[in-house]
Formats: C-alpha cells, structure tokens, sequence
C-alpha cells in the first residue's frame, strides 16, 4: 500500500498549509517538500497548481502530522528537518544553503555547475530549471572543491549525511564538466570518505569515466531521460542528438569501470512519450547492467514545462511494476547502490515495488569474467559431458552473440547464447547449457523464456534453434514447434524448432 500511496502523492501533491516547505528553481525535482513516511523520505510537489486539485493533505492531529486522503488519515507523517549546516557560512562568507542542499534524509547534493550552456538556446532541456536558482540569487554559479569539501565534511557531522551527489549543467563539448567533478570528488573524498555520486553527459571515451573513478567516484548517473526518439527530440535536443548508440557505449564503459548497479539513468515518465518505450528502455538499460531510475514527471515552475501535469498514478503503478519485476529478473537492486539518487529514491516509488528474489536471476553477461564462467559450463556439458566437440565448443557465432546467464546468488550456473543473422530480422538461439546439479530446478525453462524476451526487444521476427532430438518435449511444452525434419549435427539428431513471438 505505501509504494501506491507514494505513487499518488508524487503524481497529485499534497496540500500544505506551509509553503516554505518547497523550494523553487535547481536541476532536479524543484517543486517539492521532503517528508518521512515509516522513515522512507519521500519527495512531493506541494505548491504547483494541480496540487490544490489533490485529494491529499498534511495535517495535525493531537500534535502528530499526518497524511490524509480526503477525510482518512493514512500514515503518520514527519517532516525533515532544516539542516543545521544551512545556518553556516564558508570561509568567504558563502552561505552553506547557496552551495548544497540536503536531498531526502541524508543525502547532500548540489550542482557544481549551475549553468548550462543550452540555457539560452533552442536545444535547451524543456523539463530542467538548473538556471533558475540561480537567477533569484539562492545559490552560486561554481562551486569550488575546496567549499564542498569543507561544506560536506560539517554536513556529515551536524546532519549525518550519508552520500553526496554532484551534477552539473552541460558544458561545450558535452562531457567536459567531468574534470570539474572529479576535482570536486577528490577534495570532497580526502576531507570525508563519503560515497560519491556524479551525473554527466556521455563522455567521448573511457578516458573520462576513468578519471572520475580515480577520483574516487562511486556511482554514475548517464541520463537520457526518455526513450522515444521522436519526444526525446522536442524535450532534450542536445541528448537526442548523442543518439542512442554513444550513449549504449558510454554505459556499458561505465559498468565496466563501476559496476553493475552503480550506474543508473533516469527515464522521466510524464514527457508524452508512448509507455511501452519506457518499459521497453528499462529492460532496455537492465540487460547493460544499468539501473533505470523511473520516476514521474515533476514540472518545475519557470522552466519550458511548467505548465504540463505529473502522469496518471495508475500508469506510474503499472510503470513500476513491471520495471520492478525486471529489476528482479535481472538481479538489480536500489539497495545495491553506493551512493546517490538511486539510493536516496526520495523521487521515485520504485524501490517500493521492488522485490529480492531468492531464486535465480537471469541478465546479459556484462563483465568478460562472467563470459568465461559461461563458456565454461558450456565446455562441461558439450565437450566433457556429450563429447560433441573435442576441445572446445566455441565457434565464429559467438563473437557476435549475446550470452545470457542465469545466477543463483553470486555463482553462475546457465547459460545461452542469442545472435541476429542477416536475413530478415531472424535470430537464433543455442548452447543452452545448465550445471548438472540445478538442471532440475527450472533454470533451463528461465534461460529459454529470457532469451524470447530479449530477441523480441531487439526487433526480432523470427527466432529459431537447432535442439538436440531428446531435448525437443521440453522445448514443446514453451511453446516451440518443429520446423522441418530431423538434421545430423555433430553426430547427434538436431530439431529445427520456432517459437510464436507474438
């Protein structure tokens, strides 16, 4: 019930009589108030205009906040408090508050850039307001290593922050800001050990990504916010024009660099986008190791967008749902994360939806190490087991397949491989191969129904597989069908077989 509660409050607002519990301008959800549910912040819009439209209100009863839907109070509610950091001043006499501002209940975050170089143009993002802040005077333009070094360290022993995320307007060329955020890390890590979360552009190579874990970065953010091209275009120019496929290399550099878990993109629910997109570039996201950070749309007031409304509850409970599901799938997790939006999940309900799954998980093989535990299981079963190759049952596919692997815990014990050929949109499927002491507990049917799943994603029409004449029943009852008759492969009878991908 609380993460549709969140889902709703975060689409509709909550009323409040206080209105200084908000905040206005800045790159992120600016329209908002941070409250405690059961302990979770949870961030919500409360003076824009729908919210006075909301059936949700804060109120006070026998001195205890609560939130009420209509005339029903629901969870005792607190507030978070004013940080006592905002009370100090830099060296130079730099309000606190103008360089960081506390996000959720321990996260410190600021813009170390606030102004970006498309503010003043066509290409400009329609959602942000990173400019806004600072044109009504309530922050600074740069923020300098050293004042966020110090500003973080008394932050983290007044107000127990937790993690610190920086970001950053984009700056010519994109990615050029990462040598200002690894300066701002690396002071920020020698004064405070705190995890440290960056968001940036796509940089042109590893080069960058390297420099800021050398830093002592943490988590990455690499944000492209949606996945229709066609709105993604009108929304955020500049990102469109990156194109997909830079981004998909900025990503998988990341994971190589990071890890799998540690870096993330927001996909903004609410921009017009057709919502299978969103289903489709989480899943999307997930087979890369990245984690899609869903969250609705929040208009701030004075950007491009300030007029648009959250999207429905019900689309983000179904938007969440799914995600999360994938997210299990795929063994992702907010809890896994080190630092950063993502783990602090004050802007978006999906950690409330996620479950753990205490069975087995089934992703792309993301690091070159997992490749290797995967060609291994195959060489026990075809080379060891059925002695179909002498050897080695690696061939000239492999180099263009994607190896999807099934994982109980941290030990890998399936595998298949999936590869596009030139004729038509058709993929083929093979060297399913399952350690022999879990070839009974389903891992077999997961690795089959996961590789559909992920043909299908990637624009297949037609997806068969050579399936040895003893395994042909099994594959029967997911739905295969012979194609043809029997064929001698490596001295064993072979099924072609296809699956109805619609």
């Amino acid at each position: 019930m609380l993460g549709e509660t969140i889902s709703e409050i975060q689409s509709l607002g909550v009323r409040v009589q206080e209105k200084t519990l908000s905040r206005k301008g800045g790159a992120g959800p600016a329209d908002s108030g941070s409250i405690l549910i059961n302990g979770i912040p949870v961030s919500v819009p409360m003076s824009s205009f729908y919210v006075l439209n909301s059936p949700y209100s804060l109120r006070l009863q026998d001195q205890q906040a609560f939130l009420f839907k209509d005339h029903h109070a629901l969870f005792p509610v607190e507030f978070v408090p004013k940080p006592k950091f905002y009370d100090l001043v830099t060296r130079k006499g730099v309000p606190y508050s103008k360089i960081a501002l506390l996000h959720g209940k321990d996260c410190l975050a600021t813009s170390v850039f606030q102004k970006c170089s498309f503010w003043n143009s066509q290409q400009r993002c329609r959602f942000c307001g990173i400019e806004l802040s600072l044109a009504d005077g309530n922050t600074i333009e740069v923020k300098s290593p050293s004042e966020l070094a110090e500003l973080a360290l008394k932050s983290k022993e007044l107000d127990l922050v937790r993690h610190v995320v920086l970001t950053t307007g984009t700056q010519r060329p994109p990615g050029k800001e990462i040598f200002h955020l690894a300066k701002c890390t690396k002071a920020i890590k020698n004064k405070t050990k705190l995890p440290v979360h960056v968001q940036c552009m796509p940089p042109s190579d590893m080069d960058g990504f390297k420099i800021l874990k050398d830093s002592g970065v943490d988590t990455i953010g690499i944000h492209i916010e949606c996945f229709d091209k066609q709105i993604l275009s009108h929304i955020a120019p500049v990102k469109a024009s990156i194109g997909l496929e830079r981004y998909k290399r900025a990503w998988k550099d990341a994971v190589d660099i990071f890890g799998a878990n540690q870096v993330s993109s927001f996909i903004i629910v609410g921009l017009g986008e057709r919502i299978d997109s969103v289903i489709w570039g989480s899943e999307y996201l997930s087979d890369l190791g990245v984690f899609p950070f869903v969250v609705p749309l929040r208009p701030i007031p004075g950007s491009l967008m300030e007029n648009a409304l959250p999207p429905d509850p019900e689309v983000m409970k179904y938007v969440y749902n799914t995600v999360a599901e994938n997210l299990k799938t795929k063994g992702l997790s907010s809890s896994q994360s080190k630092a950063g939006c993502v783990l602090c999940g004050a802007c978006s309900a999906i950690s409330r939806f996620e479950q753990t799954s205490d069975r087995f998980v089934c992703y792309p093989a993301i690091t070159e190490s997992e490749l290797s535990e995967a060609l291994k299981i195959r060489r026990q079963t075809f080379v060891k087991e059925q002695k179909m190759f002498l050897h080695s049952d690696e061939d000239d596919n492999d180099s263009k397949s994607v190896h999807l692997l099934a994982k109980m815990g941290d030990k890998i014990v399936g595998t298949v491989r999936v590869f596009p050929t030139h004729n038509n949109g058709t993929w083929i499927g093979g060297r399913l191969s399952v350690k022999k002491s879990f070839r009974t507990s389903g891992v077999g049917k997961l690795l089959v129904q996961e590789a559909v799943r992920y043909v299908k994603r990637y624009g297949c029409c037609r997806f068969v597989a050579y399936i040895q004449k003893n395994n042909v029943s099994f594959f029967s009852h997911l739905g295969w069908k012979p194609v043809g008759s029997l064929e001698q492969y490596c001295g064993k009878p072979h099924q072609l077989m296809e699956v109805d991908l619609d």
